[in-house]
């Protein structure tokens, strides 16, 4: 009856990081972390989670001689949100 959810996206840093990127389609770290005050650390692992799954692309550059990380969200971060929003949905949609 009920559908499993996604359990990447079912982590709260994980789902406000993909929540972000699809909104703005792509944001540096900095950013990610100011807008789901997460700490770097946590922010980063989870990041990583993402990438390995293929729902984020992370490039890695140089700007003013500091490092920069910019995040995009893929066609398949997009699909797997939507989905898991479907999901989520089902479940505020039940009948009595």
């Amino acid at each position: 009856m009920f559908k499993d959810l996604n359990p990447i996206l079912h982590s709260q840093l994980r789902l406000a990081v993909v929540s972000i990127l699809i909104s703005v389609k792509e944001a540096d770290f900095t950013y990610l972390r100011e807008k789901t005050d997460a700490t770097a650390g946590n922010l980063s692992v989870q990041i990583n989670k993402l990438k390995e799954v293929g729902y984020i692309d992370v490039s890695k550059s140089f700007k003013d001689n500091y490092p920069q990380t910019i995040c995009k969200i893929t066609p398949e971060g997009v699909k797997a949100f939507e989905e898991y929003v479907r999901d989520l949905q089902s479940y505020l949609n039940i009948k009595k």
